[in-house]
């Protein structure tokens, strides 16, 4: 619908700011903002930001169920947020949050989907035939009659996600709704979303870090930061302005990335393109004009030496309701190794490193840890010698305060008060959270538990530390600090395995990757040739970082991983220039 100064938006803030009950700071600063019927609107900004309470002032939930001082006015589909109760601003608004363990209260996937439309009188045809359009839409079809806590934890966000785009409401919005989605999976929720956008001229605001896939759908962007509105327009607009981005703590799309790098050294690139396909073309004809410098082929990853840490042989796990979740994995890990374990959601990363601690036993096959049979060993004498940063950081978490989170496990084996003290201010300096030590780690942003988390384990000292999704939810800073400490850890010879979508993040950092779908090993082998197996990534639902598909539109064949060596090929690029 093309908006005029006499169209409604179907929401309007108006100098809105908000304290939460004992805030020292305000949440939001006098945001003023309209969002226009039928429009996409992305919302970034860094951990901290005001992203969620934003979001959460669309259906009232700032403040009406947290309290707080609320100054301004907001309005929804007419509605003002503060006189009209949250249920009734629920039939013109869904919301999608970031966790989806906390909407979901079913017993089965249908009845999840189905529960708030037989709320609202819905006719059971009417309810079976959305049914239908979700599943399919979310890639959930077949699991009708799973129970939700059956599913992993990307398969649970796309419940939610289908949950609400059943409702059909005016305004569709997502918090950080795509953060534990394979990365076809989550282009195929924007896909989708773009579609109810385009099609029904449903509204949606989209909150979140995934710049590639905004600025590829949304049509504006509103940049927040500490709470206030710091920048808003086009994808075009924001995107572009890599520095104002990286000012931010942003990350900006690989493909602004490269060309603003190819900007840096004096080129005349073209403007900043920020969408794939605008930045192969700008790319093609850059090369025609310019000429390629062929870079010196990088090395490829070293095998490890030594005896196996870890072994696998012939492993094959099955659950309780039947699923075969591993079929006949046999892999070794040697010390020292930085390992990247990848595949789509549900393709058994989790299952598999969960081997290693014995909170699974094989079905069949075997699992050796330093040369030991895991079945003949105690859970506490593997969790000694293996860290584990689980995928949800609230299934860690039971402490009151962030500082007896990190010394529990020292205190409880027996490490004198003196050293389980000096451990654990190491460990949270290291992560950045010394400050919040007298926090309960329940009340911090999903990003900060998941520090507090990786705080406990490396307070331990374990020789190997696997971080299943250590990333989601955080911004590029807090990726980068967390994925900075995997890298101190492994230059000091430590055994490191992480599980992450985010693959982009990854060349700086990992040097084998296995690559897995549908509970089978599909390829065990170096970064750079495995993130160049591009057909074979995308039959697990991954997609190679924007990097390594511009790279392919070069002529030869170079292995190159990121921004700063696209951009090497055309121009000369300062040393240490980033991705």
């Amino acid at each position: 619908m093309p908006f005029t100064e006499e169209t409604i938006p179907v929401a309007r803030l108006e100098q809105v700011s908000y304290l939460y009950p004992n805030a020292g700071a305000p949440a939001l600063k006098d945001i003023s903002l309209e969002v226009r019927p039928g429009e996409f609107l992305g919302l970034i900004g860094p951990t901290g930001a005001g992203k969620t309470t934003l979001c959460l002032t669309f259906n009232g939930i700032v403040p009406q169920f947290y309290g707080g001082r609320f100054f301004g006015r907001a309005t929804v589909a007419g509605l003002d947020t503060l006189e009209h109760p949250i249920s009734a601003l629920a039939r013109h608004v869904g919301m999608v949050f970031e966790d989806p363990e906390t909407q979901l209260t079913a017993t089965s996937v249908e009845n999840e989907i189905a529960f708030a439309l037989e709320n609202l009188s819905v006719p059971r045809e009417e309810i079976r035939a959305r049914i239908s359009w979700v599943l399919e839409a979310v890639r959930l079809e077949g699991m009708e009659h799973r129970h939700p806590h059956e599913l992993s934890g990307g398969q649970k966000q796309r419940l939610a996600i289908a949950a609400a785009l059943a409702l059909q409401p005016e305004l569709l919005v997502l918090d950080e709704a795509t953060s534990q989605l394979d990365p076809v999976g989550a282009q195929e929720v924007f896909a989708t979303v773009r579609e109810l956008n385009r099609a029904l001229g449903m509204t949606i605001v989209m909150a979140g870090h995934a710049s590639e896939e905004l600025a590829e759908f949304a049509d504006r962007i509103a940049l927040l930061s500490a709470g206030a509105l710091a920048a808003i327009g086009t994808p075009d607009e924001i995107y572009a302005q890599v520095e104002l981005l990286r000012a931010h703590h942003l990350r900006p799309p690989q493909v602004a990335a490269t060309f603003y790098l190819i900007g840096q050294t004096g080129a005349e690139p073209p403007r900043v393109p920020v969408r794939l396909e605008e930045g192969k073309t700008a790319l093609r004809r850059l090369v025609t004009t310019s000429g390629v410098n062929p870079p010196a082929r990088p090395p490829l990853s070293p095998a490890g030496e030594g005896p196996p840490l870890l072994s696998i042989q012939n492993l094959t796990y099955r659950y309780g309701d039947g699923t075969l979740a591993l079929r006949d994995i046999s892999l070794d890990i040697r010390q020292g190794e930085y390992v990247l374990v990848i595949g789509q959601n549900g393709a058994g990363k989790s299952t598999l490193v969960k081997h290693f601690l014995r909170l699974l036993e094989p079905t069949s096959g075997s699992v050796r840890v330093a040369g030991s049979d895991t079945r003949t060993c105690r859970v506490s004498e593997l969790a000694r010698r293996i860290g584990y940063v689980a995928q949800n950081p609230d299934q860690q978490l039971f402490n009151a305060t962030v500082w007896d989170e990190v010394a529990f496990a020292l205190r409880n084996l027996g490490y004198s008060p003196e050293e389980a003290a000096a451990r654990t201010r190491e460990s949270l300096e290291s992560l950045g959270l010394l400050a919040r030590r007298e926090a309960h780690p329940l009340s911090l942003p999903r990003g900060e538990r998941a520090r507090v988390v990786i705080a406990a384990v490396l307070a331990m000292r374990p020789e190997v530390i696997i971080f299943d999704e250590p990333t989601t939810g955080q911004d590029a800073c807090g990726a980068r600090a967390i994925l900075d400490v995997s890298k101190r850890l492994h230059e000091l010879g430590k055994t490191l395995i992480v599980i992450t979508h985010q693959l982009y993040l990854m060349p700086e950092y990992a040097e084998r990757v296995i690559v897995m779908g549908k509970g089978t090993l599909l390829l065990d082998a170096p970064l750079r040739e495995a993130y160049h197996r591009v057909a074979l990534l995308r039959s697990t639902y991954l997609v190679p970082p924007q990097a390594v598909l511009l790279a392919r539109e070069l002529p030869g064949e170079f292995p190159l991983l990121t921004p700063a060596e696209v951009a090497g090929c055309l121009t000369r690029v300062p040393g240490g220039a980033g991705a």
